[in-house]
């Protein structure tokens, strides 16, 4: 019978009295409610007003079935086509978590060890813990000694080592300690040895749950939807007001026309019958003027991108992920994994004479056998055909080291001492080819106190001079300053009594400088990611001196007045004292799972756009918190629920491919937003000032429709596939509060407006223009003209807002979808100048006259390059 665990019925009180190990899990968004929440955007709401102003018109026999129905689809195809993305990529996010649900522990129950679901631990429990297990719950060593990582905690990368809790041991007052010597946290990892620990906090009781409860906190608005929610507003205002004063100056203009205002407004049928018509136009004018395309635009161009960014290592669960990674002003991020490769590697040799070794394979053939031998013999994990099985981080990171090498005849392990916290060094004692000597690997400030000689380069022995031992201290000084751990080899050529090593006489192989490495891609996407007015600050749980060797080498830190705080100056700092130095910060040292969450809440008080990485529970809260929270793919599932976006390769440079995605998404939309604005503006403008100039219907409510309905909607598959240009890094981060339509967006949306305005009054009132054309009673050809020409100045003036320089064709090859949705509207222009005939208000046009209407669609072209280098050289001077 085992003197640890629980017998069944314990069990079974255990589990009635404090329930048993399952996390509660954050409420899930069904399809349903996916797309319940996307009809909440603003520009959906007023089309659905849109809509039902439509369904009563129809109904009363005075509306368009046809325009109704195109809002309907308008509204369905762009709510389904975004809430289809998030789904999807959520069900492929969810099959990266199922392999939480599969983890088995063993437990002692009944005396006998068994293997029970994760959630099935209880309160009581004796879990069986051993090399590569996941500590399941909070609780205590009660047999054994392991050593964990508990880097998904805390963020350190070093090793805790575990001891058994003495018998009077309390739990506490639940104040987090991880470096408690007794104390085990569930999501740990045990890297080291074997024991038996006694379940206390389960569920959401332990650290680990409580910090999955904070992810249930309410969301604020993205950037874009607060940006969208003022366009929705400023819209409905032009929309409502162009409608009415269109519809007053209809009637004022038909009051004109019958001569006698007195008679006309007396004249009971025909005021209704001209009322309900002007009303009518009014009620379509506000229609035209909402982007109707613009939820579907940002449908399409978000889920085209996220499609490319999934081929970029970046799963995107929320579709808002992507649009706020491009508005960021502040990315607090995480060190291990991240910025560096998350692995420790021997990046130096150094013997006793201060030679230096940058790798295994150019060490002396008597060193590289020594360090061989230390290797895979002095060490506690398991080794098959001279290679090393498993391990701690030190020792994985060693085992790389020597790679593939192999000795001719290896020697046998008579004796292993391993490594203990007091000594700081394990040895063992070897022999074989006539030989019997011991190898010791440790400390070097406690090795190199022992030793007397040490190894040259032709394989001597050389006296280790107090001189000589001054000068490696202070190399090894030097390489701490650059975060580079030092691991001390030596052997000893006698037999030794006991299990500790002689006071003296060890001879010196090497020391071995171990360093987590800056990934050489994240240098380069830091730097351009500060380039894109990014602010990066560095969280690590590291300490500081750690910290800023790591940030130097990742160009983090570069002036002098750029900060490092520890977390215990971070509290000691008030809130307002954090805000006014925050824009210096750069890196936080020994960080805390609360200083993230403080953090993220004051950067945005101060109006920020927060991003945030992580991998560890730790990171979940604040992950959540953020306005973006990019989750690394080998991270707890707890913090990649809470995040937005999933970094699959936790590689910086795919956190800068998000950015980059999220400023595409968003140029693409103020580009789309230009092209649709400027022919709603020109649209509500040419109707508006008809009245006054004597012009009836110069755009008919069918061609109205046809401009509105499906202008709308091919363009938005032409401005969707906008590819992402690096020059996009270059801009500075959108401010979150500022309006979506900046004042050059407004400057090319006024003159394109202006101007298509202006050239039909040309065509209407100009008896030259007119008489490019044949004539006729009606003027049709010339009608026709005009309404040819206002869809091809339209056509021609999306070539103008897809790029901001003079070059029309930039980057056209890589979105060649744009050439054939243009292509497309301009033949289904032509061809409905035959079948229109009197629903569109059309006639065929000869060759002379397709080429005025060319001439004239292109003149925009001519007009915008203008104001284009009128800008530049204002912009220049």
């Amino acid at each position: 019978m085992n003197k640890f665990g629980l017998t069944t019925e314990e069990a079974s009180k255990a589990l009635s009295e404090q329930g048993n190990n399952a996390l509660t899990q954050p409420p899930r968004e069904t399809f349903w409610d996916k797309l319940w929440e996307n009809f909440k955007d603003p520009i959906i709401r007023i089309l659905i007003l849109a809509l039902l102003v439509n369904v009563v018109f129809v109904y009363m026999g005075h509306g368009d079935w046809i325009e109704t129905m195109g809002i309907f689809l308008a509204i369905i195809l762009a709510t389904f086509v975004s809430t289809y993305s998030e789904y999807s990529n959520e069900n492929a996010f969810q099959k990266l978590q199922e392999e939480a649900s599969r983890i088995r522990c063993k437990v002692w129950r009944d005396g006998e060890p068994v293997e029970l679901h994760i959630d099935d631990i209880v309160v009581g429990d004796a879990v069986i813990l051993e090399a590569g297990d996941k500590v399941p719950v909070d609780g205590i060593l009660l047999d054994g000694d392991v050593k964990l990582d508990q880097a998904a905690l805390n963020g350190e990368s070093k090793e805790a080592h575990k001891l058994i809790a003495p018998p009077d041991f309390t739990w506490g007052d639940g104040t987090i300690d991880f470096l408690d010597e007794h104390k085990l946290f569930r999501g740990s990892v045990v890297v080291e040895g074997q024991g038996i620990m006694q379940a206390v906090k389960i569920g959401d009781s332990s650290i680990y749950g409580q910090l999955t409860q904070e992810l249930k906190d309410d969301e604020r608005d993205s950037p874009l939807k607060l940006k969208l929610k003022g366009l929705a507003h400023h819209i409905s205002q032009f929309g409502y007001a162009g409608g009415v004063l269109i519809a007053l100056a209809v009637m004022l203009h038909k009051a004109y026309l019958y001569g006698d205002f007195g008679a006309y407004f007396a004249n009971t049928p025909l005021l209704l019958s001209d009322l309900v018509q002007a009303v009518i136009l009014g009620i379509i004018i506000i229609v035209m003027a909402v982007p109707e395309g613009l939820p579907l635009m940002i449908a399409i161009v978000s889920s085209l991108n996220m499609k490319k960014m999934l081929r970029d290592n970046v799963l995107v669960r929320k579709l808002v992920g992507i649009e706020t990674a491009g508005s960021l002003n502040l990315l607090f991020t995480d060190k291990t994994g991240t910025i560096t490769k998350g692995k420790l590697e021997v990046v130096r040799f150094i013997t006793g004479d201060r030679q230096e070794y940058p790798a295994f394979d150019v060490l002396p053939a008597k060193l590289k056998a020594f360090t061989y031998q230390n290797v895979v013999l002095n060490t506690s994990a398991a080794v098959s055909d001279g290679a090393m099985v498993g391990g701690n981080m030190t020792e994985r990171a060693l085992s790389n080291y020597v790679g593939s090498y192999r000795m001719e005849e290896m020697l046998h392990r008579d004796k292993f001492i391993p490594f203990n916290s007091a000594n700081k060094y394990s040895w063992a004692a070897v022999s074989g080819n006539s030989e019997r000597y011991c190898l010791a690997k440790g400390a070097p400030e406690k090795l190199i106190l022992q030793t007397s000689h040490y190894w040259d380069a032709e394989g001597n022995r050389q006296p280790l001079t107090e001189e000589m031992k001054k000068t490696l201290d202070d190399r090894m000084l030097e390489l701490a300053a650059d975060a580079i751990r030092m691991l001390a080899l030596c052997t000893y050529e006698s037999d030794i009594e006991g299990d500790e090593l002689p006071a003296d006489g060890l001879t010196l192989v090497g020391i071995l400088g171990i360093r987590d490495e800056v990934r050489p891609e994240a240098i380069e996407a830091i730097a351009e990611v500060q380039d894109a007015g990014v602010q990066i600050v560095m969280i690590t749980g590291d300490r500081r001196e750690t910290a800023v060797a790591i940030a130097k080498d990742a160009g983090l830190l570069q002036r002098p007045n750029e900060l490092v705080w520890t977390s215990a100056e971070l509290a000691e700092m008030s809130d307002e004292q954090v805000k006014l130095e925050l824009h210096k910060l750069r890196v936080v040292a020994r960080a805390l799972p609360m200083d993230k969450s403080r953090l993220v809440r004051l950067a945005q008080e101060m109006n920020l756009v927060v991003g945030m990485t992580g991998d560890g529970v730790n990171d979940s809260p604040a992950l959540k918190k953020a306005d973006v929270g990019f989750a690394m793919g080998s991270g707890t599932e707890v913090a990649k629920e809470a995040g937005d976006i999933v970094i699959l390769d936790d590689n910086f440079l795919s956190i800068k491919q998000a950015i980059l995605y999220g400023r595409t998404i968003y140029n693409s939309i103020c580009k789309f937003i230009v092209f649709q604005l400027t022919i709603n503006f020109s649209a509500v403008a040419i109707n508006f000032i008809a009245p006054f100039i004597g012009i009836d219907k110069p755009l008919t409510i069918t061609q109205i429709l046809w401009i509105n309905l499906v202008m709308d909607t091919l363009a938005a598959l032409a401005f969707g596939g906008e590819p992402a240009l690096e020059k996009y890094l270059r801009e500075k981060p959108k401010d979150r509060s500022a309006p979506i339509v900046s004042k050059k967006m407004l400057s090319t949306i006024t003159m394109g407006g202006v101007y298509m305005t202006f050239i039909a009054i040309l065509f209407y009132k100009s008896s030259y223009v007119d008489h490019l054309f044949r004539n006729a009673p009606d003027h049709i050809y010339t009608y026709t003209g005009f309404f040819c020409t206002y869809i091809f100045m339209a056509v021609a003036n999306g070539f103008n807002v897809r790029v901001s320089g003079l070059n029309l064709l930039e980057h056209i090859d890589k979105n060649k979808g744009f050439l054939n949705v243009m292509a497309l509207i301009v033949a289904i222009q032509v061809l409905l100048t035959y079948v229109g005939g009197r629903i569109l208000r059309t006639t065929p046009l000869n060759l002379h006259e397709w080429s005025v209407v060319v001439l004239f669609g292109l003149s925009i072209i001519v007009v915008d390059l203008m104001r284009k280098s009128v800008c530049q050289m204002l912009e220049k001077k």
